[in-house]
């Protein structure tokens, strides 16, 4: 018989799901979080709950809630911090119960929430969800992968080069302004790229298949200008990606985004103001960069400790 020694408890046990990439914001933040909490010499536990360790960090609904629940039965003095996303239903456009039940965990095990963005948060009180002891604080990249170096300027007789990327083919991400501008741009002037799903086929618009983080990032500083079109979301790890390669971002003004560009860039409201803003913004490219401010990995972890450890 052979006996196995039990894991020796963790600084932090991290319930998620990683799905390889090319794959959704959430994973990517939470692969960066993990690997800076990592170099800073922590010791993590991925999907387990090793006896001893004090705190744990979850992922919305990404992980097996019913192991975790019944870790932390057998192990209630651990501390867990949730951290959320939506509410799914605001940018899905349907209720499929999942905003339910992440709120039922959140209500029965959480000491502690973290909000991606404060309309993600304000959401999730109007539609009275739990969100227990609530912090806001923002994804941000991996600085590795997304920085600007390197990042392409435009001539003075070239085309604007105009980028857009998701990961998922959810409607709600902008399809139908997408159609717009594949029909109404002057693409004699705009050089435009979509990166990523979406369920039409564009026929002036340059579609490139979803792409790894490097690929992205590579992809992101041969352009000028981020834009887009997403509906009520909470916290766009796309449009963030985007500003720390040193790309101004027009976009919908609809959930979190006017929270993360602040003053480095432009919103609109209809598809018809989209092109006078693209010529503002080719017009006065060096001034709204000068103005991106995106949170530091170093930044965003200091603050995920200062409540995991609390």
């Amino acid at each position: 018989m052979i006996c196995l020694r039990r894991p020796p408890p963790a600084d932090i046990a991290v319930f998620h799901e990683f799905a390889p990439p090319p794959t959704g914001g959430g994973h990517q933040f939470m692969r960066a979080l993990c690997q800076e909490f990592e170099r800073r010499g922590l010791r993590l536990a991925c999907n387990e709950l090793p006896k001893g360790t004090s705190v744990c960090l979850c992922n919305s609904y990404n992980f097996n809630l019913r192991k975790l629940e019944r870790a932390l039965k057998k192990h209630p003095a651990t501390r867990c911090v949730h951290r959320i996303d939506g509410p799914l239903q605001t940018y899905r456009g349907f209720d499929d119960g999942t905003d339910a039940l992440i709120s039922d965990f959140n209500r029965k095990h959480a000491a502690a929430t973290i909000a991606q963005s404060r309309f993600s948060l304000e959401a999730h009180q109007s539609l009275g969800l739990s969100a227990r002891d609530p912090r806001i604080i923002p994804n941000t990249p991996d600085p590795e992968i997304f920085h600007p170096r390197g990042r392409s300027s435009p001539g003075p007789t070239d085309k604007l080069r105009v980028i857009s990327a998701s990961w998922s083919d959810n409607p709600n991400k902008g399809l139908d302004l997408y159609q717009w501008l594949d029909t109404h741009l002057d693409h004699t002037r705009i050089d435009y790229t979509f990166v990523g799903r979406i369920q039409t086929t564009l026929k002036n618009i340059r579609h490139i298949p979803p792409q790894d983080s490097p690929a992205l990032a590579d992809l992101l500083r041969q352009h000028h200008v981020y834009l887009t079109a997403s509906r009520n979301d909470p916290c766009s790890n796309s449009v963030l990606e985007a500003l720390a390669c040193g790309l101004p971002v027009l976009y919908l003004n609809s959930g979190g985004h006017p929270e993360l560009v602040q003053n480095a860039g432009l919103p609109f409201d209809t598809p018809e103001q989209i092109p006078a803003l693209l010529e503002h913004l080719a017009q006065n490219l060096p001034a709204v960069q000068a103005n991106i401010r995106v949170p530091t990995l170093t930044e965003t972890a200091d603050q995920y400790l200062q409540i995991l450890m609390a």
